[in-house]
């Protein structure tokens, strides 16, 4: 309990001061085989997009974390990425339950192939939650960059609609799940999948209105 505490205020007080002292976000890394290491570029692209059209500091390389640790609790923001299978223990599904209770923030974007396994996943960390989807006049989708008509269609994976799914404890989005986007394959560098600059900023501008509202609007 005390140690659980102390994660909570260390994350508050990341929270709150993390625009001040170069406030670095995660990346995810969990177990099951599925590529939670793909789209190298993406991150330190939105960053830099970010620190750029957004005013802020964050720290230009982001951190890599497992689920399982207590490490977890240093970022206000993390991004969960893959293809394939997911894993959580009982232990690392109570940790990442506790961080996102705690005020932290989890965006995954479905990769293609990610959506069952996560869902799966995501109901042993809460149980009593079921993903909704957002409507078109949620905040997130208007911050510096609207976009009036939901989630932007990034890559074509099934023919389906972007869409855009969260988890909400107590009032407050803790999950973002972005699926038929593909955000992050359009935050790489365009020489990777060969998206026009056009696709390349609105897949920025989504991610950098996620960003903002994650840390000054919530």
């Amino acid at each position: 309990m005390i140690k659980m505490k102390r994660n909570i205020i260390i994350l508050a007080f990341m929270v709150l001061c993390g625009s001040c002292f170069g406030q670095q976000i995660a990346l995810l890394k969990y177990r099951g085989g599925g590529d939670w290491y793909g789209n190298p570029t993406s991150l330190p692209n939105l960053i830099a997009f970010c620190n750029q059209n957004l005013s802020m500091s964050l720290d230009p390389k982001p951190a890599t974390v497992e689920v399982g640790s207590t490490d977890l609790f240093q970022y206000p923001f993390v991004h969960m990425t893959g293809h394939g299978n997911v894993v959580f223990s009982a232990e690392e599904a109570q940790n990442l339950r506790m961080y996102l209770i705690s005020g932290g923030f989890l965006h995954i974007d479905d990769n293609y192939g990610l959506n069952n396994f996560i869902r799966t996943q995501m109901k042993a960390v809460f149980p009593e939650l079921d993903f909704v989807e957002l409507p078109y006049n949620h905040p997130i989708f208007h911050q510096k960059f609207p976009f009036p008509n939901g989630l932007p269609k990034i890559h074509e994976h099934d023919g389906k609609p972007a869409q855009a799914f969260g988890l909400v404890w107590e009032g407050r989005l803790v999950c973002l799940f972005t699926y038929e986007c593909d955000l992050g394959d359009g935050w790489e560098d365009t020489s990777v999948h060969h998206d026009s600059e056009n696709t390349h900023q609105k897949a920025l501008k989504m991610g950098a209105d996620i960003i903002q509202y994650v840390f000054t609007a919530r």
